[in-house]
């Protein structure tokens, strides 16, 4: 998964896609994951450097992380990356 190159992406979290006009805000955590995406790291290396970075358990960030990523999805913010 990677983010679409026409995405803008501020430091405070603002996402704006200029192609149909939608803007959307992200917590803390999706700044952080956002950018873990940016420099095209894998689902596991991303995995690792959240549950390092916050106290939470594995299975409550697969959780959360799926209905993320499927939010990005739904929105248009991601594509999925050819392999």
């Amino acid at each position: 998964m990677k983010l679409k190159k026409n995405i803008a992406v501020s430091k405070t979290g603002f996402l704006f896609d200029p192609n149909t006009g939608a803007s959307f805000n992200l917590n803390k955590t999706g700044q952080f994951i956002l950018k873990m995406l940016e420099e095209h790291k894998d689902e596991k290396e991303i995995m690792n450097e959240v549950l390092e970075k916050y106290d939470v358990e594995a299975n409550v960030y697969q959780r959360y992380m799926d209905d993320f990523t499927m939010m990005l999805k739904q929105f248009g913010i991601v594509e999925q990356e050819e392999n």
